[in-house]
């Protein structure tokens, strides 16, 4: 046989470069290791200078614990760590980094230097290598506690990757977003950066509230912190805080997203869906959320050691997780109200504190809990009834006893249990400001389309057709999370072709299915049979909508389909139901509309995600008309 094919040990180098591959893929990715190392050392202040992108130098500095001299050495030596001795480690990592790959990977494909001195040692120690021949050379040098790593010309000996860098630009953004996401993951650190010679970011130690909104806003911008709502919630040993933006302040793009799971940052699919559902129908189509947001979760409860960049992560219980996230952003959103908005909601105290069924105890698949569970604290406040008949006159409301409205007429009815705002009591505006509502009270009219108010800050402007849609699609959701969803038997089962993993699942999941109006009845290892749909859903492609569900339940463990599928059709009798443009309406009628706003949930955005309302502070209208220069 040819000794070509026979099989032999790489070389140290050889492998050690193929290692790079997977954790050195750019400047940016030298300096997360570099960084990382440097919060797991205990630093307080990392200082970090590059020079052409960091292709030419990447330095960082810490004044954490410092290499041992007889260490330095193995420092640079492939899977050798000080952050775990056993098997039983990784299931509790809270280290970054842990595998002992990354010195060693970096220093096959660029010139390295390690300084470092303990706070025991008398004096520092250095260690040098290059990736042509990876022999380490020890000797003295002069360094406070703590360690530097100087990384020069990267990628020196393997010419084919260097092709692939961008403009140097291009380097540096990347790398720069590298350390602005750890500076989001560790507070307690102080960060700076230099480029070429020029301060580019001081981000000093952030230890109270306000110093900590400070450091959001310069990694994610003031706008962003003036139009976020702050979170701190606990439950069952896991915590989420952080912030999150309104729904208002979307991007076009997934840019400004910052998850971290016991101070690591992530990008998991999970995560992703539980957000975006979270955000499902006060979202503009196309947009993306904003938020920076922190999961504490019991370390032996998380794997981050099933990526080599360690990006990704995998939960033990992932259903509780991907439910608890759901359930607090969207009762986060929900809780959303025109005062909050005006009052900076990053500003305040954090306003979401819930517990049990508001803190996610039940996932997308529980909106109808949710919704029953407002209705039922919604109905104990003075004045308050449910909507039902000709009794809900757009914020006047009837003071008769409460019925359970049947949800299948509603296709038929929506018209009178919202009819159009008529009745309202007149209301006269107070002397004393602190008496305005938060979006006022309505002056005019303008066109048939807006309503214009003025409030304490100046003027409102609001779009009645959204703002009404709103409050109407809300109403709707309640009226049918009071009676709940009734099913439709089919005059002929649906059967439908399954794997053995989805018809178990839909078997475990039948009362489930049973609560949302669907009974499936199983006919074999690899068969389902459909025999009742919801009713309002009877237009639905019934076991297209199951198959999709099912997958949704094996990947997830939860899905929000068929409630999507609800929310879509009510959304369409709620647009067919609100107030047309054109329809001139009295004072009363737009007083009544703005204090159902102020009282209805995610009432600053349609059901299309667009703006119900805007404010025009007088600071705003005076640059308008060039006042005061």
């Amino acid at each position: 046989m040819s000794d070509v094919h026979r099989i032999q040990l790489l070389s140290p180098r050889l492998a050690n470069q193929i290692a790079a591959g997977e954790v050195v893929e750019r400047p940016a990715s030298v300096i997360k290791e570099l960084l990382e190392n440097s919060l797991d050392a205990g630093a307080r202040r990392i200082d970090v200078e590059i020079e052409q992108g960091g292709v030419k130098l990447l330095r960082v500095r810490d004044d954490g614990r410092g290499i041992p001299a007889d260490d330095l050495p193995l420092a640079l030596a492939r899977h050798a760590t000080s952050k775990i001795r056993a098997l039983e480690d990784l299931e509790q990592v809270m280290s970054l980094g842990f595998r002992g790959e990354a010195l060693a990977s970096i220093s096959s494909v660029a010139r390295l230097t390690l300084t470092s001195r303990t706070v025991e040692a008398s004096e520092a120690w250095q260690v040098e290598t290059e990736g042509r021949d990876m022999e380490a050379r020890v000797q003295p040098a002069a360094h406070p506690v703590g360690t530097t790593v100087e990384v020069r010309d990267l990628f020196f000996n393997t010419p084919a990757r260097r092709k692939f860098l961008r403009a140097e630009k291009t380097e540096f953004d990347h790398l720069q977003e590298v350390i602005k996401r750890l500076a989001l993951a560790r507070f307690d650190v102080a960060f700076h950066l230099r480029h070429n010679g020029k301060s580019v970011l001081a981000l000093h130690e952030a230890r109270d509230e306000h110093t900590r909104a400070r450091r959001v806003a310069a990694v994610c911008g003031a706008a962003f912190l003036e139009q976020a709502l702050p979170i701190e919630i606990e439950r069952n040993g896991v915590r989420l805080w952080g912030w999150v933006g309104l729904p208002t302040f979307s991007r076009s793009q997934a840019d400004l997203q910052f998850f971290y799971v016991n101070g690591r940052m992530v990008r998991d699919k999970l995560v992703a869906h539980a957000v975006r559902q979270a955000y499902r129908d006060v979202l503009f189509n196309g947009r993306h959320p904003t938020f920076v947001l922190f999961l504490d979760v019991d370390p032996t409860v998380v794997d981050v050691n099933v990526h080599p960049t360690k990006h990704e992560v995998r939960f033990r219980d992932s259903r509780m997780i991907h439910d608890f996230l759901y359930g607090t952003l969207h009762r986060a959103l929900g809780e959303v109200r025109p005062e909050d908005q005006l009052a900076a909601p990053a500003a305040v105290a954090p306003m979401v504190r819930a517990t049990g069924i508001e803190a996610g105890e039940f996932g997308p698949q529980g909106e109808m809990s949710l919704a029953a569970s407002l209705l039922e604290r919604t109905a104990s406040e003075p004045g308050w009834s449910p909507p039902q008949g000709a009794g809900y006159q757009g914020g006047a409301y009837s003071p008769r006893p409460a019925q359970a409205t049947p949800v299948a007429e509603l296709q038929g009815a929506y018209r009178e249990y919202f009819a159009p705002l008529a009745q309202a009591t007149e209301h006269s505006m107070p002397q004393a400001a602190d008496d305005i509502p938060p979006l006022g009270y309505a002056l005019a009219q303008l066109k048939g389309v807006f309503i214009l108010a003025e409030n304490a800050q100046g003027l409102v402007l609001v779009d009645m057709h959204a703002a009404h849609e709103r409050i109407t699609y809300e109403r709707l959701k309640i009226a049918m999370a009071s009676e709940g969803l009734r099913g439709q038997p089919l005059l002929v089962p649906e059967s439908l072709a399954v794997s053995q993993r989805e018809a178990d699942c839909a078997e475990e999941h039948q009362e489930w299915f049973q609560r949302l109006g669907f009974e499936l009845q199983r006919l074999g290892p690899e068969s389902l049979a459909v025999r009742q749909i919801p009713a309002l859903l009877k237009q639905a492609q019934a076991t297209r909508l199951v198959q999709d569900v099912l997958a949704d339940l094996l990947e997830y463990g939860s899905s929000d389909r068929i409630q999507a599928h609800l929310n879509e059709l009510l959304a369409t009798m709620a647009c067919h139901g609100a107030v047309r443009a054109n329809r001139r309406l009295t004072l009363p009628e737009m007083n009544a509309l703005l204090r159902d706003m102020e009282n209805t949930e995610r009432s600053g955005q349609c059901n299309h995600g667009r703006p119900t309302w805007t404010q025009l502070g007088m600071d705003d209208l005076d640059k308008l008309f060039m006042r005061g220069r």
